[in-house]
């Protein structure tokens, strides 16, 4: 079938601004049907991340043409094995940008979203069952996570969905495929921030708006956040935190338990690092350029006694987590919703990605 999809052309050293260079072009391409294990979805809501801008930017170095996206939620349309038991057509599912093969090291130790092989499908843009299913042209065009949602229609292995039940808006239920799972489980999978610990977020994108909501359900005390944008710490205080303060005016926030890092730059993270108390715990969720390098005092870990941990996809285990994170939405503990900033269509991306690079969004979602 023909569908319409965006598609990056050329990573690294984009010019802006973006809605007049147009580094993403809505292109006709040829989708292939899915193979047995995978499924035809109609994507009906799709964000925007900082991850799909680095891969813009070259920060994260992806082969070319990609058609990029990787947050969404969607219908199922087709089966790709007629025996199919776990989806059905019609479902609505959520989208995930790391799909889990089952029988790595990592996932039979339920570090599913460390799994090897997905991570290899991952960075050679094609999916988990091998091969491309997206052309143009009779050229292969690669998919971006498994997912590349920035279309009308994707065919994704059925390990990168999850269904939920039909009565979740899409545009809410998209951002369970990242956003949530990345910012809310930081602080409850990995952090496993406890109630009463206090909570400092560095960013507050809608990864680090996630991680605040995250940590105001887990019951921290204080939740506090740091950010430039007065906009984003207005939102911040409005969802509860007890204080959201500019970069600068960082040392008039109490000491925390817990530091939660989803700017992405290695000099925020060493000053989230630094910026927890003796004991404390600093998780980090951004994707610095490769070449980023840390520097932090060695003797501090020991001496100091504190734990540095990454955490990717929030050390989520989507089929177990979404469903956790629908039901805290449910009870009005996660409103995801409010990190919401517009609703566009699929022609407007160019636009949407200046309003992301320039921080002035949360996420936008485009409708196609």
């Amino acid at each position: 079938m023909q569908i319409k999809a965006a598609v990056l052309r050329q990573s690294g050293d984009q010019p802006r601004p973006y809605q007049e260079n147009a580094p993403l072009e809505i292109a006709s391409l040829d989708l292939a049907p899915p193979r047995p294990g995978e499924l035809l979805v109609r994507i009906d809501a799709a964000g925007l991340c900082h991850s799909d801008l680095s891969v813009i930017n070259g920060d994260r170095p992806r082969p070319m043409p990609m058609a990029l996206g990787h947050e969404a939620a969607g219908t199922v349309l087709a089966l790709g094995d007629p025996d199919e038991t776990q989806f059905a057509v019609g479902d609505r599912v959520v989208l995930v940008f790391l799909p889990s093969c089952g029988e790595c090291v990592a996932c039979q130790s339920g570090e599913g979203y460390l799994c090897a092989v997905a991570a290899a499908a991952n960075g050679e843009g094609r999916l988990m069952r091998g091969g491309r299913r997206l052309s143009e042209c009779g050229h292969d065009v690669h998919h971006h996570l498994g997912v590349s949602a920035f279309a009308t229609h994707a065919v994704i292995d059925k390990r990168s969905a999850v269904r939920v039940d039909a009565d979740i808006p899409p545009e809410t239920a998209a951002l369970f495929g990242c956003a949530v799972l990345t910012g809310v489980g930081a602080v409850m999978n990995s952090a496993q921030v406890r109630p009463g610990e206090s909570v400092r977020v560095y960013g507050l994108g809608g990864v680090g708006l996630a991680a605040l909501l995250g940590a105001l359900a887990s019951g921290a005390q204080p939740v506090t956040a740091i950010d430039p944008s007065p906009e984003k710490r207005a939102l911040a205080l409005a969802l509860g935190a007890a204080m959201a303060v500019a970069p600068d005016e960082a040392p008039t926030l109490p000491v925390p338990d817990v530091v939660i890092e989803t700017v992405g730059k290695a000099e925020v993270l060493a000053q989230a690092y630094a910026s927890a108390r003796r004991g404390g715990r600093i998780v980090t969720v951004g994707l610095p350029n490769p070449a980023a390098r840390l520097d932090i005092s060695a003797l501090s870990l020991v001496a100091d006694g504190k734990t540095l941990m990454g955490s990717y996809m929030g050390a989520s285990i989507p089929s177990r987590d979404i469903p956790r994170y629908v039901a805290l939405w449910r009870a009005g503990r996660l409103p995801v919703e409010r990190l919401l900033t517009s609703i566009s269509v699929l022609a407007d991306i160019n636009a949407l990605l200046d309003n992301l690079a320039d921080g002035s969004a949360i996420r936008q979602i485009i409708v196609p």
